[in-house]
C-alpha cells in the first residue's frame, strides 16, 4: 500500500517507520525539512507540497494526517481540491469529536472517505504498536483493515462506529487518563509528606508487581523517579493539558454524566499555572515518559 503522510512530529515520524518496517511506500510532507529529511534517510518519498504529495500517490489515494487538531482544517482545505472521488483521508491526531464529524460530511459531499482514528500510545506506540480506535464508514474501515493492524499492538485496534466514534472514544480515554495519573500523584505526594522518608521509586517498583494498581503509568512513574530523583527537582510543578481532559468534561456536561474525578483532575492542571506543587511535578513527569512532553525546569 502507498499512503501520503502528512505530519513528522514525535508521533509522526514514529508511526513512519512503522509503515516503512511493514513494507509500505510512504510519501511525506511536512513543514520541517529536517523532519522530512529524517524519514526519508529510512526509505520515505519526500513531497515539497500537499499538491505534490497528492500527484505522487495512485488513485483511489490514501493520506493520513498527524498533525495538532488546530492544524487540521487548513490542511484539509489545501489536500481536499487535489484529491478525487474514492479518496480516503485519516486523521490520526487527537482532533474534537463534533471536528471529525463535520470534516466527514463536507469531504463526503465531495465524495472523498474520512475515518477519525484515535491513537493512544505515545512515541513508543507509535513506533512500537499503538492502541487504535477508528470512527467513520464500516466498509472503509474494513477496506483499510490490514493498515492499522500494521499499525498497531497485537490486537490493539477496532472499529468504534460512525465518524466521530474514534477520536470520541480516544478523547474519554485521555479523561479518564487525567483521573488516574491525579490519583498516582496526590498518593505518591502524601507519601512525600510523610515522616516515614520512603523510597518512592522503590513502591512504585513494587505497586508494579501484581498490585491492584499495576499499571504502566506506575511503570512510568518509577522510571521518573529513577530519571529525575526523589524530589523531582529538575520538572515544574505546573502540570499543562492539552485539551482532551476539558472536552471530556464538556461532552460529560451535555450528555448529563457527572465525571467529579475528571473534572477534578482537570481542575488541578489548571489551577496548578498559578500553584506549582509535588503533585504537579508527578503529573508533570508522567506527561513527558509516555508522550514526550516538555518537562520545564524548576527556576
Amino acid at each position: 500500500m502507498k499512503i501520503g503522510y502528512i505530519g513528522l512530529g514525535k508521533m509522526g515520524a514514529n508511526m513512519v517507520e512503522r509503515l516503512l518496517e511493514k513494507k509500505h511506500q510512504v510519501a511525506v510532507f511536512d513543514r520541517s525539512t529536517e523532519a522530512v529529511a529524517g524519514v526519508v534517510r529510512k526509505g520515505a518519498q519526500a513531497a515539497e507540497s500537499l499538491p505534490d504529495l497528492a500527484a505522487s500517490l495512485h488513485a483511489p489515494r490514501l493520506v493520513w494526517i498527524m498533525v495538532p487538531h488546530q492544524a487540521v482544517d487548513a490542511v484539509l482545505s489545501e489536500l481536499a481540491p487535489v484529491l478525487q472521488k474514492g479518496d480516503t483521508v485519516i486523521d490520526g491526531g487527537n482532533s474534537p469529536y463534533k471536528d471529525s464529524i463535520r470534516r466527514f460530511l463536507e469531504l463526503e459531499a465531495k465524495g472523498i472517505d474520512f475515518l477519525d482514528a484515535g491513537v493512544s500510545g505515545g512515541p513508543s506506540g507509535a513506533r512500537n504498536g499503538a492502541c487504535i480506535m477508528v470512527g467513520g464508514k464500516k466498509e472503509v474501515f474494513l477496506r483499510l483493515e490490514g493498515l492499522f493492524k500494521d499499525l498497531a499492538v497485537a490486537d490493539g485496534y477496532g472499529y468504534m462506529g460512525r465518524a466521530g466514534a474514534g477520536h470520541f472514544v480516544k478523547m474519554v480515554h485521555n479523561g479518564i487518563e487525567y483521573g488516574m495519573m491525579q490519583a498516582l500523584a496526590e498518593g505518591f505526594a502524601v507519601m512525600k509528606a510523610s515522616a516515614f522518608d520512603l523510597d518512592l521509586a522503590g513502591i512504585a517498583d513494587l505497586y508494579d508487581h501484581k498490585s491492584v494498581i499495576e499499571s504502566r503509568l506506575v511503570e512510568w512513574l518509577r522510571n521518573a523517579y529513577a530519571g529525575y530523583g526523589r524530589d523531582l527537582n529538575a520538572v515544574s510543578g505546573s502540570a499543562a493539558q492539552s485539551g482532551e481532559g476539558m472536552w471530556t468534561v464538556e461532552a460529560a456536561k451535555e450528555l448529563g454524566v457527572p465525571v467529579p474525578v475528571i473534572k477534578a483532575a482537570l481542575d488541578f492542571r489548571l489551577q496548578s499555572e498559578r500553584e506549582p506543587s509535588y503533585t504537579g511535578r508527578i503529573v508533570s513527569a508522567l506527561r513527558n515518559q509516555f508522550g514526550g512532553h516538555a518537562v520545564k525546569e524548576k527556576k
